[in-house]
């Protein structure tokens, strides 16, 4: 099943259109080494929240926007070769000394796929980043295919819940301290891509006011409170 690398990063809002070119810039040597999928999404509808949310995790200033990005590979083995590919390529460190954002604030992390469902891709994306407990991992795929049934009847058009195989602690930033992950717990990066901003909207007000979404604290298999969730715009697709 689809294995992915996750990445979240702080980009500065004078550096967008910076980012983006360096982002279109790359995505041919990713998908040269082996990628299948290169996507990049800016912040549209992202939330502060109480504990954790998609700014703290990469520290961003009031002057940065975030990005939620990944790479997709057919499996482990793929990506391991790619990211060995990466590591001896001059042209990844040309790339690393022209990036326009702080690098070393960027979190990311492998994740193997346990629930890849829809095969379109959409201009509009929900992402999600949560701990899990392993023990829990079942409870949380059952829950996570009931969440897929629902919104697929509202107009998602593919929804990926990975779980962490490769999350590694950082200096500065990194998936575990972004959840504040407790002893044992793993990580799990997910996201919904929509056809559009409108049909996501629609869809989360239609589904906020259905009793059967309303979480049950104590039937969780994760704590909602350190998720952190977000919508953003996609400014780069690319496939192989």
């Amino acid at each position: 099943m689809t294995y992915v690398d996750g990445f979240i990063a702080a980009v500065p809002k004078a550096n967008r259109d910076a980012y983006i070119k360096h982002a279109s810039d790359a995505a041919p040597v990713f998908l040269d080494f082996g990628v299948a999928r290169h996507v990049e999404t800016w912040a549209s509808d992202v939330p502060d929240g109480k504990v954790t949310d998609f700014r703290k995790a990469v520290q961003a200033s009031d002057d940065e926007d975030v990005v939620f990005a990944w790479f997709e590979y057919p499996d482990r083995e793929t990506r391991n070769a790619v990211a060995k590919k990466m590591m001896s390529d001059p042209r990844m460190e040309q790339m690393s000394a022209s990036m326009p954002f702080d690098g070393k604030r960027m979190i990311f992390g492998g994740f193997a796929a346990i629930l890849d469902s829809g095969s379109g891709t959409g201009p509009y994306v929900d992402g999600f980043v949560l701990p899990v407990m392993p023990e829990k991992k079942d409870a949380y795929l059952r829950l996570a295919h009931k969440a897929e049934r629902d919104f697929d009847e509202h107009g998602a058009i593919r929804l990926v819940e990975a779980w962490g195989d490769d999350i590694r602690d950082g200096k500065q930033t990194d998936f575990r301290r972004a959840v504040q992950a407790r002893d044992g717990e793993n990580v799990v990066f997910s996201w919904i891509e929509w056809p559009d901003k409108a049909t996501r909207d629609a869809a989360w007000a239609v589904m906020m006011e259905d009793p059967d979404m309303k979480p049950d604290p104590g039937g969780m298999p994760f704590d909602g409170s350190r998720m952190f969730w977000g919508g953003f715009d996609v400014v780069l697709d690319r496939k192989a």
